[in-house]
């Protein structure tokens, strides 16, 4: 089995989708989910005004609205929550998307002062946090917010890592990497894009250039250059297709580095460490 043959099969990711095959096994399983764990009450997922957190909220929402049309009682709810570090570059584009999901209730918690202090605390014990490293922080501090929610409203946290995101690792560990529940996790970029397309979503939040906008020296940085790859070529790797050899060596590399955000912690019981 090659590599690629490898990650396929640990990603799931199927050559071709039917997008409605997939928004009803996604809101199935959702739904699912919550019936088994009784004490469950909804869902919480925190809203970029990206793709994949709009896709993630969308199928969520939809399942909410399915609970509560079986159970006749408003049972369960969404809680879509916006969080900002201070004043976010597309908050339109937050906004269309929670026009778009339609969810049941929205949150907005600016993280910049629990970040800020953070870094400040950090900085009076030695510790000077790189540009790099504060986005990590960033992306903590929200993953913290969520579950604080979630304790609150007996929820559980909606995760958006997907296909095209797990094989790079393109994610903070503990950070957007941490959530109960991975919904669209099987599905590559361009796929997430048929089913948003397939749910007349706004053009304009899947067509936008992905960005995780966490370093303040290198503002709304496109994820593709990040990577050093693109995501057409990302999600042609998944798909089984070639890819130029140099495209394959980055992609690679960045799955081979990455392979602790996939694993639980490490026990003495376990082979990666040796």
């Amino acid at each position: 089995m090659t590599l690629q043959q490898q990650i396929i099969e640990e990603l799931k990711v199927l050559p071709t989708i039917d997008p409605q095959e997939e928004i009803r096994k996604t809101i199935d399983f959702l739904k699912g989910y919550a019936k088994k764990h009784t004490f469950i009450k909804g869902f919480v997922l925190g809203i970029s005004g990206g793709q994949d957190s709009t896709l993630a909220g969308k199928l969520t929402q939809m399942a909410v609205d399915e609970l509560n049309a079986e159970a006749r009682e408003d049972k369960y709810a969404f809680w879509a929550v916006r969080l900002p570090y201070g004043t976010q570059f597309d908050e339109q584009d937050c906004q269309d998307a929670l026009e778009f999901i339609q969810p049941t209730h929205i949150y907005t918690i600016d993280i910049k002062a629990a970040v800020d202090a953070s870094v400040q605390t950090l900085a009076s014990a030695g510790i000077h946090l790189s540009d790099f490293a504060k986005g990590n922080e960033k992306a903590r501090e929200r993953m913290k917010a969520q579950f604080s929610i979630a304790a609150m409203k007996q929820a559980v946290v909606i995760g958006t890592d997907h296909a095209a995101e797990a094989i790079t690792g393109f994610y903070t560990k503990f950070g957007d990497g941490g959530a109960d529940l991975m919904p669209i996790y099987r599905l590559n970029k361009r796929q997430g894009k048929q089913i948003l397309a397939h749910l007349n979503c706004p053009q304009h939040l899947y067509v936008k250039v992905p960005t995780a906008d966490l370093e303040e020296n290198r503002p709304a940085l496109p994820d593709e250059t990040a990577l050093g790859i693109t995501y057409d070529l990302i999600d042609d790797y998944l798909e089984g297709k070639e890819i130029p050899s140099d495209a394959r060596a980055i992609l690679e590399g960045h799955y081979l580095r990455s392979q602790h955000k996939r694993h639980m912690p490490i026990t003495i019981f376990d082979d990666f460490w040796k």
